[in-house]
């Protein structure tokens, strides 16, 4: 009777593991926050467009499933995505240790390094711990890039914003004296008329334990075979060429990172 019992639970768990593994994607919902340009973000008539966005349906065409996009505030990400209210995230998350807690990644699909912003006529001449001494520095709660502003910037003053646009708007006016956030992201709006008060100071090097290994596709915990697909699909547009056909149109680099 017991090794009947046993052999039936074993049976119904390698059923389950064969379903899971047969499960088939045929369309996959993206949550990703529109409004971090020139990752992510939505037109004046309201397309939402960027490198994320370009590169993700050419994933979905990859992989030939249907994507649909589904536009939701940062902090909104990992609970709408554990909730079951799309599938995947392509936002500029980083895989750390700490999302992986409640999330599952695919491998990474860019990576670039933290970028400090000041005013043109800032004071601040370099982009490290010291030469930011006693700053108010701006960044974007919930990203890595403010922990790292919290964590590694010691001596200086670290104030958060809910988006990009807010921390932009008080380093234009004088509120703030830097800014923390992707160096890509920064040079971005600093190339645009929005961004003429400014200019960027420098990089500082990634942290592994606070920035992760990249930026990678968010998926559910139970949905390791999503993450895998897509991990495959980066591969493939490597190899074929599309991913840098994608990059080119927004970097003068590869953003794949080293």
């Amino acid at each position: 009777m017991g090794f009947m019992r046993f052999a039936t639970v074993a049976t119904l768990a390698l059923l389950a593991s064969t379903q899971v593994q047969a499960k088939e994607w045929t369309k996959v919902r993206i949550g990703t926050e529109a409004s971090y340009p020139p990752f992510a973000y939505t037109t004046a008539d309201g397309k939402l467009v960027g490198f994320e966005i370009e590169l993700g349906n050419a994933l979905c065409a990859e992989l030939k499933v249907e994507c649909e996009w589904m536009p939701v505030d940062w902090d909104g990400l990992i609970p709408g995505l554990v909730a079951g209210k799309y599938d995947t995230i392509m936002a500029s998350m980083s895989i750390t240790p700490e999302r992986k807690q409640r999330i599952q990644f695919s491998e990474k699909y860019y990576q670039t390094p933290p970028g400090v912003a000041v005013p043109k006529d800032s004071k601040i001449t370099e982009a490290s711990v010291e030469g930011m001494d006693g700053a108010l520095v701006g960044a974007q709660v919930g990203a890595t890039h403010a922990v790292f502003a919290e964590d590694i910037l010691t001596k200086s003053e670290v104030s958060l914003y809910p988006t990009a646009d807010e921390y932009k708007l008080d380093l234009e006016s004088g509120r703030l004296d830097a800014v923390v956030d992707d160096v890509v992201v920064l040079s971005d709006w600093l190339k645009s008329e929005d961004g003429n008060c400014c200019k960027l100071l420098g990089t500082m090097s990634p942290i592994p334990e606070i920035h992760g290994v990249g930026v990678g596709v968010g998926v559910r915990k139970n949905d390791q075979d999503l993450a895998d697909l897509f991990s495959k699909a980066v591969i493939a547009l490597r190899k074929n060429g599309k991913y840098k056909e994608i990059n080119d149109k927004y970097f003068d680099f590869d953003a794949y990172g080293e």
